[in-house]
């Protein structure tokens, strides 16, 4: 079971699980390198954030999230930061994807889950690299 995370005035357990793609379902994270860049990247983003990574995954042409955040971030919030920056540090450092205007979408998949599903959903994110 997760731990309820506490600050001076909240006590809470809010875990998201989110799935974005990049624009025109583009096949960027069949490179590895832009898979391991990427989720380096996130991991980065939600260390400044405060933010718990519970399960990260990506299949060729979409990402999987399950994150733990505090009541003080939306799911919005979290996702403007991590396309917003991933997308401009990517395109950055990859020639292949320096054309590009944006990487991602402008939507995303977000859904809440507490104690009962969280295993559920960690399990099921982590099986998407093996799914054939």
């Amino acid at each position: 079971m997760e731990n309820y995370r506490t600050t001076k005035t909240t006590v809470s357990l809010i875990n998201y699980h989110f799935v974005f793609c990049p624009r025109y379902r583009r096949k960027i994270f069949l490179n590895k390198d832009v898979e391991e860049r990427f989720k380096c990247l996130v991991k980065e983003i939600c260390d400044d954030l405060d933010i718990r990574i519970i399960a990260i995954e990506c299949d060729k042409d979409h990402s999987h999230l399950f994150l733990n955040s505090l009541p003080s971030l939306s799911p919005s919030d979290i996702m403007a930061k991590i396309k917003g920056v991933t997308s401009k540090r990517l395109r950055e450092e990859f020639k292949h994807l320096r054309h590009l205007p944006s990487l991602w979408t402008r939507s995303y998949f977000v859904s809440t889950a507490g104690n009962v599903s969280s295993q559920t959903i960690k399990r099921y994110v982590e099986q998407q690299k093996t799914r054939g």
